[in-house]
């Protein structure tokens, strides 16, 4: 009995040491990705900070449920153009606009480079130039029309940041990472992203999408062309122009699969 017990005992504490860790993971990710303060106390470590990329759907979709919100609070004061675009002013300060940076980057790096190793010196650039400046006013502008077009707004702010944050997922799955791993603060997200894990993500996100299906019905068969074609499309733009992926890569396949989501939905 007391040997029974005692590895009964030895079971909880691993049981309970991942939770810990996972629960840890998942606040990394929020402070990865967002200015939301963390709530816990967070050992980090590099693997950590790979293990907290399963959670990024999870974290969209809390940050859409914010956007809702806000957005059903503001619409009792104010017209849908303006309470869409007080939403999008939110999630701008909210993020950082950490993903809207990776695609102007992205558009600076590929329109202006020639050679791989320009494209990566530019994409390295913190100034922003014609290309990427064209990129986000076209992404931002086109965002707010097509949340405008949408009967249910509210329903896509609050699915659009959980289904899009699946495809930088698949992107580290399938393609190799080219930046400076030396030097890239994205670089423990990036590397060696496990099937597993990526299994786990993309199953919360069909669930979310079931789930969403009895308010809009073709949302999964939509959230699944988006992530998954984007992710196509995308990655092997990359794969041709870069061999592989870099952190703002990663964050411009967010903003396009967004894009792709609500074009759809728009179009119902």
């Amino acid at each position: 009995m007391s040997e029974t017990k005692a590895q009964s005992n030895r079971q909880w504490l691993t049981n309970r040491d991942w939770l810990n860790r996972e629960w840890q993971a998942f606040w990394l990710a929020v402070g990865f990705l967002s200015r939301i303060p963390m709530l816990v106390s967070v050992d980090y470590s590099a693997r950590l900070m790979n293990q907290s990329s399963l959670y990024f759907p999870l974290v969209g979709l809390m940050l859409g449920l914010i956007y809702s919100l806000l957005f059903l609070a503001l619409a009792l004061l104010w017209s849908p153009a303006v309470s869409v675009g007080l939403v999008l002013a939110f999630h701008l300060w909210l993020t950082g606009a950490f993903h809207e940076d990776g695609l102007a980057d992205c558009a600076d790096a590929l329109g202006g480079g020639m050679t791989v190793r320009d494209k990566l010196k530019i994409m390295k650039d913190s100034r922003i130039g014609t290309y990427g400046t064209v990129a986000l006013v076209i992404a931002l502008g086109l965002k707010v029309a097509l949340l405008l077009e949408i009967p249910n707004i509210a329903l896509a702010l609050l699915l659009a940041p959980c289904m899009a944050r699946l495809t930088p997922l698949l992107l580290m799955r399938y393609l190799d990472y080219v930046s400076d791993r030396d030097r890239s603060k994205s670089k423990p997200v990036a590397e060696s992203f496990s099937t597993d894990r990526l299994l786990v993500a993309t199953l919360f996100t069909i669930l979310v999408g079931l789930v969403a299906s009895f308010w809009a019905s073709w949302i999964l068969l939509w959230a699944t062309i988006a992530t998954a074609g984007t992710a196509a499309v995308w990655g092997g733009s990359l794969k041709r122009q870069l061999g592989g992926y870099t952190g703002d890569a990663l964050g411009a396949s967010v903003v396009l699969s967004e894009l792709v989501l609500l074009l759809l939905l728009a179009g119902e």
